[in-house]
């Protein structure tokens, strides 16, 4: 019998929240993916960033350990370099004889020569595009950020061009092209993979998706009037960038992205049709992620980075096909490392390295050994604003080496209002997270994390030696 086929569809910058059941952004074709699948509603990303989170994606590894830690573009390669001979679990199904192709946005490492990574044909080059930075003059509605000194910051505006003209469509039209390539060898499995752009920034969106929602009607993020006085000075920093906007400009911005959702749920309906027209449907697993979120308002911030909020570390995650049981909202904590493992074990019946876990007990009921916790890093982004986060049951811990840490009790205060890390009540628990923290600092070889017991770095709230037998 024919192996499973494999749809794996990522997004750049899409927040969770925007497929949770309750969101205003339109998504009926996810939503209905959902229903004959599993939706995972705390899926974390090891990073907030394009590059680190998609390493870590592909090879199950934090970024200390594949070495891209910042992307791509930004700064020279000794500064973020995939480390060589580093395995990523789309070979394995190369190996396994699948039929692989990947098309859009790679920003995975600097090679952009898919071939070494067990894809068979690939289309990247077009979609990596420095975002933001740039002049439209086609634009009906525009919104963009003026500072002295600075280059204006294009954040959100309107086309009157047609779908048709996007690159989604386009990059979705290939999608298309390849599962009925795929389709006419029936004895061999495939795996495609379909990365936009969307809904980065700047959020430009097509009137005809713009016009499926009205800014003012839009709620305001819980946290937005939050004035971030207990939290790290740098992100009352950079909430000043966006001083000058008004919630109107957020809720417009907020109608372009929730419009570029939108327009990329259609396009996944255009290939879900395709594949029900061609018969594949049902032998084909399909995921939908993303490589992290955007704040969108939420502590008056846009875009993401450095403050470290569920609205850019939580990120939708969807699997549905065969061997996965349908109807399922699983709330259990999740990593977008898992997603390795995971694969690896449905389609190629083995495991693989690193620090992800298989979803497959989780999928099938079997929670007893599971442990709510995931793990991710920050390495700055151009400025080194170095992080370690930790989520573990509803809590949620932030080691920042640079200013104060965070601890945040989700359960009682889902929205992150309440930094509880300079509470004498919660100081053993404080204590306790960080201990766990050198425990994953230990165990996946964060040597320099590690060695940081000079006089000038022993800040944390306890140190690594906690954690030594």
């Amino acid at each position: 019998m024919t192996p499973p086929n494999l749809l794996f569809i990522i997004t750049d910058q899409q927040q969770a929240a925007t497929v949770d059941p309750t969101s205003p952004c339109l998504t009926p074709n996810l939503d209905a993916l959902a229903a004959r699948g599993a939706r995972f509603t705390r899926c974390y990303a090891a990073n907030p960033i394009c590059s680190p989170s998609r390493a870590s994606l592909f090879t199950s590894l934090l970024p200390h350990s594949h070495g891209m830690v910042d992307v791509t573009h930004a700064v020279p390669d000794y500064r973020a370099r995939l480390q060589d001979g580093l395995a990523m679990w789309p070979e394995l199904l190369h190996d396994a004889g699948y039929h692989t192709g990947y098309f859009g946005k790679w920003h995975v490492e600097r090679s952009n020569r898919l071939e070494r990574f067990g894809f068979d044909e690939y289309d990247v080059e077009r979609y990596h595009q420095l975002q933001g930075l740039v002049d439209r003059d086609d634009l009906s509605v525009r919104g963009a950020v003026q500072q002295k000194g600075y280059r204006d910051f294009l954040l959100y505006g309107v086309t009157e061009a047609g779908v048709e003209e996007t690159p989604e469509y386009h990059l979705y039209s290939t999608g298309i092209d390849f599962v009925r390539r795929a389709a006419s060898e029936p004895d061999r499995p495939w795996a495609l993979f379909l990365s936009s752009e969307a809904p980065h920034d700047p959020y430009v969106a097509p009137r005809s998706y713009y016009d499926r929602y009205d800014p003012s009607k839009l709620p305001r993020p819980a946290s937005f009037d939050d004035s971030l006085a207990d939290r790290p000075a740098i992100y009352r920093r950079i909430q000043r960038v966006w001083q000058d906007l008004n919630w109107d400009d957020y809720a417009r911005a907020t109608a372009c992205y929730y419009a570029l959702c939108s327009m990329l749920d259609d396009q996944i309906g255009r290939l879900l049709a395709a594949l029900e027209e061609l018969d594949q449907i049902d032998n084909t697993v399909v995921v939908f992620t993303s490589d992290h979120g955007d704040y969108m308002g939420a502590h008056r911030l846009m875009l993401k980075g450095v403050p470290a909020f569920e609205e850019v570390y939580r990120v939708p995650m969807i699997i549905a096909g065969p061997g996965v049981p349908a109807g399922q909202t699983l709330d259990r904590v999740t990593s977008l490392l898992d997603i390795g493992p995971t694969l690896a074990e449905l389609l190629a019946g083995q495991g693989f390295p690193g620090y992800g876990r298989s979803l497959l007990p989780l999928l099938h009921g079997e929670t007893g050994g599971w442990t709510d916790e995931a793990y991710a890093e920050m390495q700055g982004q151009r400025f080194a604003y170095q992080q370690r986060v930790l989520w573990r049951d509803h809590w949620k811990y932030v080691f920042n080496t640079f200013d104060e840490d965070e601890l945040y009790d989700l359960a009682a205060d889902p929205h992150e209002l309440r930094n509880r890390a300079g509470d004498p009540d919660c100081q053993p628990l404080l204590e306790e997270m960080a201990g766990r923290m050198w425990q994953i600092v230990r165990g996946t070889d964060d040597w320099s994390t590690l060695q940081a017991q000079y006089g000038m770095f022993r800040f944390a709230p306890v140190g690594p030696e906690v954690t030594r037998p």
